[in-house]
């Protein structure tokens, strides 16, 4: 087989391969917010900018803005409906002492040797700085989030992050994306022990 033809048929190959991963993380955020609905908290997931995932992503052609064509890195946030309205398609939750949310972390090519991870866990005590007029509520700051993960989550299982734009605590563990192959699974190893750490 000639070389041209071995590259379309390892490109295809790739394409396939993602299409197919990020489907099936789709179906498991999906079943992940249906169970969740059905808690006594009744969560609903959070809603920046309609019915999507959270990532810092770039189609800008500068060569630093590349590498974020691909997403490697996204979440989503599941808020109890006590603390947030859905209005016109997006969710509304505002800062109150008490807000606590779920929060699913989705780390698929961090190095070529890394096998994709979910980090799972909670936020509390969060807070907007008050001179930062633009953000309103917490949907405002996922994007902030998003953006400085690295920062956020460097501590072993504990969050306790300030920056110029907000604060905010949290507690979360790590599970291997490909150990979740079934309802089983999910249940046992990520969400029993998520909403654990939401109740304490």
């Amino acid at each position: 087989m000639d070389d041209g033809k071995n590259l379309i048929i390892q490109s295809n190959n790739a394409f396939n391969f993602i299409e197919k991963l990020f489907f099936e993380i789709s179906y498991l955020i999906k079943e992940i917010e249906g169970i969740l609905s059905n808690e006594e908290e009744n969560f609903l997931i959070a809603r920046p900018s309609g019915y999507s995932i959270s990532a810092r992503s770039s189609t800008g052609l500068e060569s630093n803005n590349v590498p974020y064509w691909l997403l490697k890195n996204f979440s989503v946030t599941f808020i109890p409906e006590i603390f947030t309205k859905l209005e016109k398609g997006q969710t509304i939750t505002n800062f109150s002492p008490d807000l606590k949310v779920i929060f699913f972390r989705f780390s698929l090519f961090d190095s070529l040797d890394s096998e994709p991870i979910i980090l799972a866990g909670i936020f509390n005590e969060i807070a907007r700085k008050e001179n930062v007029k633009w953000i309103k509520k917490y949907e405002n700051i996922i994007g902030q989030i998003e953006y400085s993960y690295k920062k956020i989550f460097t501590e072993p299982k504990t969050i306790n992050y300030s920056d110029s734009y907000m604060t905010l605590k949290g507690e979360y563990l790590e599970r291997k994306l490909y150990s979740l192959k079934d309802s089983e699974a999910i249940n046992k190893s990520l969400l029993t022990p998520v909403l654990k750490i939401f109740r304490k």
